[in-house]
């Protein structure tokens, strides 16, 4: 299975994000990608982290969801859409307030290649982050999900392939990746807009570790450049196999890589190194 992972500087311009994101989805649909993966805040990285509430959707319903429907069935390929803000429900007979009001879910779609969405998941570790220079809470504007969540994919290979999803920070948290392995995930994918400066000193290191450690295809899908909010972001979006081994990267940049995914070899790896068979905890 070709899985492609999609790289953009995302801007404050929406049509603009979209329509980048559609060129290199064509691309790399044309390139015989099965499965494509957009960072997190594809659509928008914007002046402010809440302007993410001036885009925000229902659950089913919005443009940037019917974006992502039409994009997967017309490219024929499955789509996972990076993160779109969706809305947070009013608790009942509470009108908009709170949470309802203030924040937004930071949500990973998936798409089949007849436009269904067939698996949601809201980003449940959110990012704060100060050393003196650069400040980031994202609990100002995120509420977090609850539920890790896996879908299967029925590749052209003829195998089902079982995924987890997360989103960029969920990457330093080990044991949801683990959680993903005990439900028999075979590949995970991480759509991503880590900082400069924790992307060069981490990125790499974690992603690889979480392949290597869950024996597991790792995707992930990155923002890398200078945004024109001024915010640098890391890039490096990668395809890691489960030997721990980089199948193809892009270092900064607006772009696409993609890697073949083996079941043969994701075999081989499990059956030569059974660690997870020898789990105890």
């Amino acid at each position: 299975m070709k899985v492609a992972t999609i790289q953009m500087v995302s801007g404050s311009d929406v049509p603009g994000n979209l329509a980048q994101a559609r060129r290199l989805m064509s691309e790399a649909a044309q390139d015989g990608a099965e499965l494509v993966v957009l960072p997190e805040y594809f659509c928008l990285l914007g002046q402010r982290d809440a302007d993410k509430l001036a885009i925000q959707e229902i659950y089913g319903s919005g443009p940037l969801q019917q974006f992502l429907a039409d994009s997967a069935r017309e490219l024929g390929v499955w789509i996972v859409g990076g993160t779109v803000p969706l809305s947070v429900p009013a608790p009942a007979g509470d009108g908009a307030s709170g949470d309802a009001a203030n924040r937004v879910f930071n949500s990973s779609l998936v798409y089949n290649p007849q436009g269904q969405c067939v698996a949601r998941y809201d980003k449940i570790h959110l990012f704060r982050f100060d050393n003196g220079q650069e400040s980031y809470d994202e609990s100002r504007v995120l509420a977090p999900g609850h539920e890790p969540v896996l879908f299967d994919l029925p590749s052209r290979d003829g195998h089902r392939w079982r995924i987890g999803l997360s989103i960029c920070y969920d990457l330093r948290f080990p044991e949801m990746y683990r959680a993903y392995a005990r439900a028999g995930a075979d590949v995970l994918l991480v759509p991503s807009a880590f900082t400069y400066t924790t992307g060069k000193a981490h990125w790499e290191l974690l992603l690889r570790a979480r392949a290597i450690e869950n024996l597991a295809y790792v995707a992930a899908a990155a923002q890398g450049g200078v945004h024109d909010n001024g915010r640098r972001t890391w890039g490096q979006s990668i395809l890691v196999d489960p030997w721990g081994d980089v199948l193809a990267e892009r270092a900064e940049n607006a772009g696409w890589v993609a890697a073949e995914f083996s079941f043969e070899r994701l075999t081989a790896c499990r059956t030569s190194l059974p660690a997870l068979a020898h789990r105890v905890l």
